[in-house]
């Protein structure tokens, strides 16, 4: 069994919404942990200040307690955990939607039997991660591919996205080939959410998503670079954690492409898209 931890960056007037998720195989899970446990422990040591929770946003402005550690410390730390997660051998999914591009698609590019409301932005997120976890998972054998999903409770749109996973629509079979008897039977349960202070792998699923997001909004020309340097270092760590993430083709398809694929490929952002 596995856990999928999924945090997200975006979630207000930002013009990308990116899901990241840790998946986590239930055998290491609590290794994993205690690592994590490690680094807000030293961190900790360096500020000279408990570090009871670690939010990628104040953390990478230097905002708050961690304004006395430089810019290259802050990257370094950053760069560590990514090579970290990738050495534990954990999987990485992300998703990611572009949202002047979903408020511009058309009606008709969406696919057969899709509701005349659209869900919200992160709901549609958090729904393509499951779509994306449920087709990578599709051919493990026995119940190794079945996921738990523990999502950050600080957006409040449980219901919505426990209705949808509880009677999985049927516009999304095509994604990964379900039939009514098979529709999302690699998730277990519906989604659960916890306070990302007492989950630490949230955490990290935070440090991923707003990587990726800053990447995105950044090369699509949504905003200028902060400082001197930052698209490179963005460019790098975002091909990182594409390097160690899901395939491609569990998010955004390029072959045998089904029409919801095809929706889901015409709102990601082209950044993201590129690099896989």
């Amino acid at each position: 069994m596995k856990f999928c931890y999924v945090d997200e960056s975006g979630y207000g007037d930002e013009p990308v919404l990116v899901l990241a998720g840790v998946v986590v195989d239930a055998s290491r899970m609590h290794i994993t942990k205690d690592a994590w446990e490690g680094l807000l422990k030293v961190l900790s040591e360096r500020v000279e200040r408990p570090v009871a929770e670690f939010k990628t946003r104040r953390f990478y402005r230097g905002a708050g307690i961690w304004h006395d550690l430089d810019g290259n410390e802050r990257s370094a730390v950053i760069e560590a955990i990514i090579a970290w997660l990738g050495e534990r051998k954990h999987g990485i999914a992300f998703t990611a939607i572009d949202k002047a591009k979903l408020e511009c698609l058309p009606k008709s590019s969406r696919p057969e039997g899709f509701p005349d409301e659209c869900p919200s932005v992160w709901i549609l997120g958090a729904f393509h991660l499951l779509l994306g976890i449920q087709k990578r998972h599709q051919p493990l054998e026995k119940n190794k591919g079945h996921t738990v999903f523990i999502f950050d409770r600080e957006v409040m749109e449980e219901r919505g996205l426990v209705d949808l996973v509880r009677d999985p629509p049927a516009w999304s079979d095509t994604f990964y080939s379900a039939n009514a008897g098979s529709r999302l039977d690699q998730i277990v349960d519906v989604p659960y959410f916890a306070d990302s202070k007492d989950v630490g792998l949230l955490q990290v699923a935070d440090l991923f998503a707003y990587v990726l997001r800053q990447y995105a909004e950044l090369r699509a020309g949504y905003r200028e670079p902060s400082y001197e340097d930052e698209s490179a270092k963005l460019r790098d760590w975002a091909k990182q954690i594409v390097s160690i993430a899901l395939p491609r083709w569990t998010r955004w398809p390029r072959k045998n492409v089904c029409p919801c694929a095809a929706f889901f490929n015409a709102i990601g952002p082209e950044p993201l898209a590129e690099l896989g």
